[in-house]
């Protein structure tokens, strides 16, 4: 680390940089080598008027000293023309102050709709259209520095200012989630909640108290969490008369309010109990949403958790049931989402249910797994409140087994529960158990097993194999036996995800899918799985879902709904060897194989 902080060939954009604390922020960035965009509208404290003369003038002080500088004086409202400043003039942005505002002071009673939505178009709106007009920039070239602008007021609340409270605890939130999101791409988002003498605080304060609240106190912290050296993100920084300090939310032990999980909660409960409730004397930080989940899951394993059960598990398991019901109709869209076709005879059965074989596709048990991890928040209690792009978690390996004839109709209970986490090096790999059970007779009817592939959260130092991984096995090297290719539709992943109840938008959102690594929303993999499961049914079983005992499979590459599938299979015995292609060739599912109770060629498939 050098001893002079530098911003030499980086591009800073500093909103409300005109006066204040946002002109501290231009001058002192442009004098460490920093090439700036000065944005200021020019109007007043209350959002009234424009003017380019605040702009100018700061513009004029960085290159009258010889810096670079641009103005712009657009609102933060069009965040999208402040950017577009930046790389027109300067080819990148690389860090982005959030600092413009105005204030419309007024007790809560006397405050008109126009006093609340002002204050958030400008302080809460304004900052997220700017924030997000960069983040495109940011994600591409992996590296980015925001910061979002508190206030005392936000945090504390202050007589006379509930829109701007309220405005400015919003900006909080918002960081701590683009922490979240921006983190696998380098981007780290901050909050300042700076106390200085400002237009917006000259009237307030007293004079001897304004006078030594200098924004040039409070820039030289902001810089130090702009610059490359800094990877603090999801903070909260208190700052004034030269002093500094991080802030953050806290919470106290509490205490149960029941004596078991039979037991009811009443407000008597709550009264008694009211002194615990409050007591701080042991509060802590929980770092993340899914620490603070996981402390309140300890509250079950002290009322008698379910995940003390009969079978003598231990308690730290992460674990977690959820029921489904289905009919026919269920059975019936499912197999129309993974492309069964009324034309084909072997495909008819899974189609109408008056049909005199009409059954279940096997690997119809398979979506229950992510259908109850989906409901729960047990993959992110297994990361113990690490950071991790959650956006970016893939279904990477997918083992089943049948256990008893698949009912067409039941309520299914699933179990599931994390069995390791693994250290991959870049990766995190999780290991997840499903089995579910006829919730009337208490059968087991199948067991399986997911990897799920957490990208870019490996590196802490967990182990690295684990006896739960189902092993694969290398496809038979020679040409393949037979080969089976159907087009998906466009419209697959939108079908499948109604049928199986995974609606993970990173298979139907653009925007998700983006955040997720991808270029457009993908397949859902267990979706191609059940083109393949069909594929390989129709040609080594006559299309008898009976003969099906169990499928394992990776998934190596997503597939865009509309893309053509080929299903390469290899017969070895009773196991059907098989690997699945799009249409450029590239494999979607490789070391796949399903076990046949018997193997039955009989009308050949039309290939």
């Amino acid at each position: 680390m050098s001893d002079s902080l530098r911003f030499d060939g980086k591009v800073v954009v500093v909103t409300g940089a005109g006066a204040g604390l946002g002109r501290a922020y231009a001058l002192l960035f442009a004098s460490r080598g920093a090439k700036v965009v000065v944005n200021d509208l020019g109007g007043g404290r209350h959002g009234d008027g424009s003017s380019t003369k605040a702009a100018d003038a700061v513009v004029a002080e960085i290159t009258s000293a010889g810096g670079e500088a641009a103005p712009n004086y657009d609102s933060v409202l069009d965040g999208q023309k402040i950017i577009e400043t930046a790389i027109i003039n300067f080819g990148r942005i690389d860090i982005l102050i959030n600092n413009a505002g105005i204030l419309r002071d007024k007790s809560f009673v006397k405050m008109t709709d126009q006093d609340w939505d002002l204050i958030h178009d400008v302080h809460v709106k304004g900052s997220m259209v700017t924030t997000r007009a960069a983040w495109p920039h940011f994600r591409k070239q992996r590296y980015g520095k925001v910061i979002f602008t508190a206030s005392n007021s936000g945090l504390y609340g202050n007589f006379g200012q509930a829109n701007y409270s309220a405005a400015k605890m919003a900006l909080v939130g918002l960081s701590n989630t683009l922490a979240i999101e921006g983190n696998s791409a380098n981007i780290k988002t901050n909050v300042i909640v700076p106390t200085a003498g400002s237009r917006l605080t000259e009237d307030i304060l007293p004079p001897e108290f304004f006078n030594e609240l200098r924004p040039e106190f409070i820039a030289p912290v902001v810089m130090w969490l702009c610059h490359e050296d800094c990877n603090e993100t999801g903070t909260i920084i208190e700052t004034a008369l030269g002093w500094a300090g991080k802030c953050h939310l806290i919470r106290g032990n509490g205490t149960v309010l029941r004596k078991s999980l039979k037991d009811a909660v009443t407000p008597e409960n709550v009264r008694n109990n009211w002194d615990a409730v409050l007591n701080m004397e042991e509060a802590k930080r929980c770092e993340s949403i899914a620490e603070a989940t996981g402390e309140l899951m300890n509250v079950v394993d002290i009322l008698g958790s379910s995940k003390s059960d009969a079978g003598g598990e231990q308690s730290g398991v992460i674990k977690y049931s959820m029921k489904n019901q289905y009919n026919f109709k269920q059975a019936i869209l499912y197999a129309l989402s993974i492309g069964a076709k009324c034309r084909d005879p072997m495909d008819f059965r899974y189609i109408y249910e008056h049909h005199s074989d009409f059954s279940v596709v096997p690997c119809y048990y398979m979506i229950f797994g992510p259908a109850t991890l989906m409901e729960t928040d047990i993959v992110e209690r297994a990361f113990e409140g690490r950071s991790v792009n959650f956006a970016g978690i893939v279904h990477g390996e997918q083992y089943m087994k049948v256990l008893q004839k698949i009912p067409t109709e039941a309520v299914v209970e699933t179990k599931c529960k994390i069995l390791d986490v693994l250290d991959k090096g870049r990766n995190a790999v999780l290991l997840i158990e499903h089995e579910s059970f006829n919730a009337e007779t208490g059968d087991k009817l199948t067991t399986g097993r997911i990897a799920a592939i957490a990208k870019g959260a490996g590196g802490f130092g967990g182990p690295k194999r684990s006896h739960h991984e189902i092993p694969g096995v290398e496809t038979p090297k020679r040409t393949p036996d037979t080969s089976y290719s159907e087009q998906t539709s466009p419209d697959q992943a939108a079908l499948y995800r109604l049928s199986s109840g995974d609606f993970n938008p990173l298979h139907v959102d653009p925007n998700i899918a983006e955040m997720g690594g991808f270029k457009q929303p993908i397949l859902h993999g267990l979706c191609s799985l059940g083109f393949a499961t069909r594929h390989v049914l129709k040609t080594f079983a006559g299309g008898d879902p009976e003969l099906f005992e169990s499928i394992r499979a990776r998934f190596s590459n997503p597939v865009v709904p509309g893309q053509t599938l080929r299903t390469d299979m290899w017969r070895d015995g009773n196991r059907i060897h098989f690997q699945c292609f799009v249409d450029n060739n590239t494999p979607v599912i490789s070391n796949a194989y399903i076990d046949l109770k018997e193997v039955r060629i009989g009308k050949k498939a039309k290939l």
